[in-house]
């Protein structure tokens, strides 16, 4: 009796030539390092007179007869800690409108009143409060104001009432 036999198919010729071939090392690419890209909102603005009152980064531009500020409130700032003994007022007397871009800020008015805006959000605050940064973060606040007329020009009160 003939024995029989199970036969396996054979890989074709070339294949088994490249079987036996030494594997080429190639080089592994690395994607290069992220270069974090500037962040826009705390960039230099060009045309701008930069300064810096009570911790507070400003930055003010004209815009016709009004300006653009914007205003970086780090971490841990509170008006009537950092900027009464400067201004002299035991609250702030300035209106501010405009438009909060980053953070979280706390306002407090005499009457106690209380607003909070979180980013973003926009906000129009009326003369006669104080006000600190919530958080850890940095609070980024683009306003708009005509210097001591603002209140008169946006249709503000001079101090908040109920």
């Amino acid at each position: 009796m003939a024995k029989k036999t199970s036969r396996k198919s054979k890989p074709a010729k070339s294949a088994r030539k490249a079987a036996r071939r030494p594997v080429k090392k190639t080089a592994v690419r690395r994607a290069a390092p992220r270069r974090s890209m500037p962040d826009a909102l705390l960039a230099p603005i060009k045309g701008a007179t930069a300064r810096k009152v009570g911790g507070v980064r400003l930055d003010v531009a004209p815009a016709g007869q009004a300006r653009v500020k914007r205003m970086i409130y780090p971490p841990g700032f509170r008006w009537s800690k950092a900027m009464k003994p400067i201004v002299g007022t035991d609250r702030c007397m300035h209106a501010h409108a405009g438009f909060l871009a980053r953070g979280e800020i706390h306002i407090e008015y005499a009457d106690g009143c209380v607003v909070e805006y979180k980013a973003p959000q926009v906000v129009a605050i009326e003369p006669g409060h104080d006000g600190w940064v919530v958080g850890k973060e940095t609070v980024v606040l683009i306003e708009f104001d005509f210097e001591s007329d603002t209140v008169s020009r946006l249709g503000m009160p001079t101090e908040h009432k109920h």
